[in-house]
């Protein structure tokens, strides 16, 4: 039953970063204190049936026509609604995902609008008519990659608390989760060849160059073609600029380690180098960054680090706390990628 139940809600509304409030998509149900009311109320009507008190029936019909008023108020509180994804929002795993939403009324006031999901909930906000207000709600995360609700509850009690009347947005955006960062173990992360050293590079006359394994997309006119003669080793000369030779920061750096382990100490590398103001790179398997500094290099690598082995939500898919189920294995992020 529950999950046609869920069939029949998603049948109804649709993903969507956008989503207006009306009759077909808006749901309406007394709370408990409006089912004691409602049955005070049949207390009252069974007494002045049997009592023929006509005070008994006018007090019982009056707080009725008070009932009925209330009803109406509270489907027209969310009635005319429309609310929007302004863009999801990006955090560590572990931590709350900010969405940012706008709350634009009709022409009707929207009192006591409350924005939850699962254990998160917003305090009730109201938007004046033809009016929007932004808000930002919290979205729960527990593991690394896209983050999307599977639904945001959008509720009202207004005016007294007997009815509430609710619906949901399940946005088609999906936020992004970094990995935890680690501090790394006592390793290299830089990408060399393993048998380079200063003497040798001197030797080959490039006394102002890192050198590293080919990697495809590389330029030829950067391989060394001598060496490549001489060993069958193909490297690449990264040459030095004035900020210093570029480090590459390698998903294999670190052997034998878990490949989730070896994204968070990755994340930890990248936020180490971005404090110093360092030149780096990201290599991951099947993707590289180019070496690069600032903030904007600091944020795209650690998108990377976040969506690796990583396929977008699908539409009918439910991903609420991150992409990567608890049951996926190593071997089977290492296919993803």
């Amino acid at each position: 039953m529950r999950g046609r139940w869920q069939r029949w809600v998603n049948r109804r509304i649709p993903r969507s970063d956008t989503q207006a409030f009306q009759q077909k998509n808006i749901f309406i149900l007394p709370t408990g204190a409006g089912v004691v009311f409602g049955m005070l109320l049949l207390i009252m009507l069974i007494t002045g049936i049997n009592y023929q008190n006509s005070l008994i029936y006018l007090i019982t019909f009056l707080l009725g026509a008070v009932f009925v008023g209330a009803m109406h108020q509270t489907h027209r509180n969310l009635a005319g609604l429309e609310l929007t994804l302004l863009r999801p929002g990006e955090g560590v795993a572990g931590d709350d995902i900010p969405f940012r939403f706008r709350a634009a009324a009709g022409k009707d006031d929207a009192v006591a609008i409350v924005l939850s999901v699962e254990d998160s909930e917003l305090a009730p906000v109201h938007v004046a008519a033809g009016q929007a207000v932004d808000v930002s709600l919290p979205i729960p995360s527990a593991y690394r990659g896209y983050v999307r609700p599977d639904r945001v509850r959008i509720e009202t009690r207004f005016p007294f608390g007997l009815l509430k009347a609710w619906s949901w947005i399940r946005p088609a955006s999906a936020g992004i989760a970094f990995p935890r960062p680690l501090k790394a173990p006592d390793l290299d992360a830089t990408v060399t060849d393993g048998t380079e050293t200063e003497q040798a590079r001197s030797r080959e006359g490039n006394d102002h160059a890192d050198l590293r394994p080919w990697r495809e997309g590389d330029m030829s006119q950067r391989v060394m073609w001598k060496r490549y003669a001489r060993s069958g080793q193909m490297v690449v000369a990264d040459w030095e600029g004035e900020q210093g030779s570029p480090h590459w920061l390698d998903f294999n750096a670190f052997p034998g380690t878990d490949h989730e382990l070896r994204l968070s100490y990755l994340a930890y590398l990248v936020s180490e180098r971005d404090k110093k103001g360092s030149r780096y790179g990201l290599n991951l398997p099947g993707q590289m960054i180019e070496p690069d500094v600032g903030a904007a290099h600091a944020m795209r690598c650690m998108r990377a680090l976040a969506v690796w082995g990583e396929e977008p939500p699908r539409e009918m898919s439910r991903e609420v706390h991150g992409s990567r189920s608890e049951t996926d294995t190593p071997d089977q992020l290492a296919e993803h990628a």
